[in-house]
């Protein structure tokens, strides 16, 4: 149809004997906000891949505008007004802001670049869509989700008329994420397409005219949101039916598992953690609620070894830890879900199996005498792919060529099963689908009900809500708040992590 900005015709991908995608149709039209809804590894990312040029399939055509197209590189598909907002973010950290932005694109004069007609275009942007940036910061000093804004602006410099977004809000706050909603309809009203890559069922319901849901590389349907309920759009996902609750024992929390006493962290050579107090007790979840930049990354670089404390005490069991190395940290009964898997919690060149004994390959049975012990590094990795649900070709495959869903499944199964005194999440079900989530879910309470201490940092305040026993909230460094999750909702602990004044105000905090 002339409607139809982008069309996919039985496209087929296959990388050696694995079928990613299995004769995929679908269409977009001008202005329309499309979900592309599936499990981890069901294919979403390569399809789209494909669209943005990254890939080639194997058979099947591409047509823009009502024209066959043949991208052989991002570069052309750019050309045709299409911006992918990837969810492992392509920026260089060592660049600026304003340099990762128009990279590639830089406007010239007298044959250098113009930065000054650059930064202007982009704060022009920035304005229109409320996109708050530091054009001079470098990528590498700023959050995760002030990345995201700059992969968004990134796609809006270039005048994309067709926005693939990836996974856009797993590492963004509510507040952002209401940003980035208002955003895509904004761009929406304007005759831009969308296709919004999502494991979230409330965005889909939020945001989407029409969502097309892929299982195992195949489409299984294609529905109107707003006349399909969330528990139809999960059990075609999946396959079966989703359970949401959670089963929350009563356990003794008396005992003090983790204890941090008058802390602070410098970073970038500011004070990140001032003079902070916590407590995490036996068979209790703690959440940490904060926007993004409030301190909860140097918190947990502290309690893990990776970042000096400036002042104050970390105890475990009793026993203070701090000033001792990640790896002695980590014998002492602490695992972390770190809340960048591929930065920080996984190796990409290696295999699953290397990945899943990076904190015990020098111990044996892995290791004798500076040997690896590879059948048994293997038998365990076969062992965990099954007992995570990690989709994948064998444990011989490599980490990097995962989809970002069962990398983070990767990450979580190494950490949980070395059974920790305490688990520290962060953000643990971050790119991850219903079924994954569920899955995670239930092991952090498996990790709660048999006594054991968690604490829970998240942006996703449902996930916070749900899963913790007690939540506090940071700002700007430090606790400005504790409340009972049984007490509240996501709006009102919204607005306590805007700050103390404004908790004050609301009478939130004694």
């Amino acid at each position: 149809m002339e409607n139809d900005i982008v069309q996919m015709k039985n496209i087929t991908k296959i990388f050696g004997s694995y079928k990613a995608n299995d004769n995929i149709s679908l269409k977009l039209k001008k202005g329309e906000i499309l979900a592309l809804l599936g499990e981890n590894g069901a294919g979403k990312s390569t399809l789209m891949g494909m669209l943005s040029g990254l890939l080639k399939p194997t058979s099947g055509e591409i047509i823009i505008n009502g024209k066959p197209a043949k991208m052989e590189n991002p570069r052309e598909a750019k050309a045709l007004g299409i911006g992918m907002v990837h969810q492992h973010f392509m920026l260089i950290p060592a660049f600026s802001v304003l340099e990762n932005i128009i990279l590639g694109d830089e406007p010239l004069k007298a044959g250098r670049i113009d930065y000054k007609k650059a930064a202007k275009d982009i704060e022009f942007l920035a304005g229109k869509y409320h996109l708050e940036i530091d054009l001079n910061a470098k990528v590498s000093d700023i959050t995760v989700g002030m990345q995201q804004r700059v992969e968004i602006m990134k796609a809006l410099y270039r005048k994309a008329n067709v926005f693939i977004f990836d996974e856009p809000t797993a590492a963004l706050t509510p507040q952002e994420i209401s940003q980035l909603m208002k955003i895509t309809h904004a761009l929406s009203e304007e005759g831009k397409s969308i296709i919004f890559i999502t494991h979230k069922l409330k965005e889909i319901k939020e945001v989407a005219d029409r969502c097309v849901v892929i299982r195992m590389g195949k489409v299984i349907d294609s529905v109107r949101v707003a006349e399909t309920k969330e528990a139809a759009l999960a059990e075609m996902m999946v396959g079966h039916k989703v359970n949401f609750a959670i089963d929350k024992k009563e356990v003794n929390q008396e005992k003090d598992i983790f204890k941090i006493e008058k802390l602070s962290v410098e970073a970038h050579g500011q004070l990140k953690i001032k003079n902070l107090d916590l407590t995490v007790h036996s068979g209790e979840i703690v959440g940490v609620a904060g926007v993004d930049g409030n301190g909860q990354s140097e918190l947990i670089e502290a309690v893990t070894g990776l970042r000096k404390c400036k002042t104050g005490t970390i105890m475990l069991n009793g026993k203070k830890i701090q000033h001792q190395s990640a790896r002695k940290i980590a014998e002492a009964g602490i695992s972390c879900i770190p809340e960048d898997r591929q930065n920080v919690g996984l190796i990409l060149p290696l295999t699953i199996s290397e990945n899943l004994v990076l904190k015990s390959y020098y111990k044996k049975p892995i290791s004798n005498k500076g040997f690896l012990n590879y059948k048994k590094i293997n038998e365990d990795g076969r062992r965990m792919i099954k007992q995570f649900d990690i989709r994948s070709q064998s444990e011989k495959e490599l980490v990097g060529d995962l989809s970002g869903g069962n990398q983070q499944k990767v990450v979580v199964a190494r950490e949980i099963s070395a059974q920790p005194d305490l688990l520290i999440a962060a953000n643990p079900t971050r790119g991850v689908d219903i079924g994954a989530i569920e899955y995670i879910h239930e092991k952090i309470m498996e990790q709660r009900n048999a006594g054991h201490g968690v604490l829970l940092v998240s942006f996703e305040l449902e996930e916070i809500l749900k899963l913790s026993d007690r939540v506090v909230v940071m700002h700007e460094g430090q606790i400005v708040g504790e409340i009972d999750p049984r007490d509240t909702s996501s709006e009102e602990l919204g607005m306590l992590m805007a700050g103390k004044q404004q908790a004050e105000e609301m009478g939130e905090i004694s």
